[in-house]
């Protein structure tokens, strides 16, 4: 092969990685992988704050939040459920059949009693879930959540974990999310183009 087909060559190969590498870019900006069931796909059976028996079928026929965090979080789990209790006062009537949800990532620590004392102070809106380490462990990664135990003085821990809010439509489908510390007026448009969905 001469030097000047050898260049055409490779040219023709380059652009056909090219191509290759954009169609693949597309593929994924159109239809991202999907974890099987999408996210938040999948079944877990779990309890509430007050030790009545819930599986996935609760995010099912309303708006809703949802918040993994756990009871003894130092900063964010209670600032983001401050957070929750203003948007809440924010929407007022607005917020129709809106709902929250604190599911915890230290269900050893936070049984139903804890989570029950751990919510009540925000709102009755806001529904506290745990459960076996197990189940709750299979919700954590259907949402993909980051749930790190970090060892601290003696037998004591924290967990370094997803400190988004999940905006959740009335099938239980993810529509999006508020960051931790998120401005109120911009969370709260959020929550209502959430509501305006139906």
């Amino acid at each position: 092969m001469s030097p000047a087909a050898l260049r055409r060559f490779r040219l023709i190969l380059w652009a056909l990685v090219a191509i290759a590498a954009i169609g693949a870019t597309v593929l994924f900006v159109v239809a991202p992988p999907k974890s099987p069931g999408g996210i938040g796909g999948g079944s877990y059976a779990l309890l509430d704050q007050r030790g009545n028996p819930i599986d996935q079928t609760i995010f099912q026929g309303h708006p809703s939040m949802l918040f993994f965090g756990y009871t003894h979080c130092p900063d964010v789990c209670p600032t983001t459920m401050a957070e929750m209790s203003v948007w809440f006062e924010q929407l007022g009537p607005d917020a129709g059949e809106l709902k929250a949800y604190f599911v915890t990532v230290d269900p050893t620590r936070d049984t139903p009693e804890v989570l029950g004392d751990y919510v009540s102070w925000v709102s009755d809106r806001i529904t506290g879930i745990t459960g076996t380490p197990e189940e709750v462990d299979k919700i954590v990664r259907a949402w993909g959540v980051v749930a790190e135990k970090v060892p601290g003085a003696g037998d004591d821990y924290t967990i370094n974990h997803t400190a988004s809010v999940f905006l959740l439509n009335n099938q239980g489908g993810f529509e999006g999310t508020i960051a931790y510390g998120e401005n109120v007026s911009t969370a709260v448009d959020k929550i209502r183009k959430l509501l305006a969905k139906g």
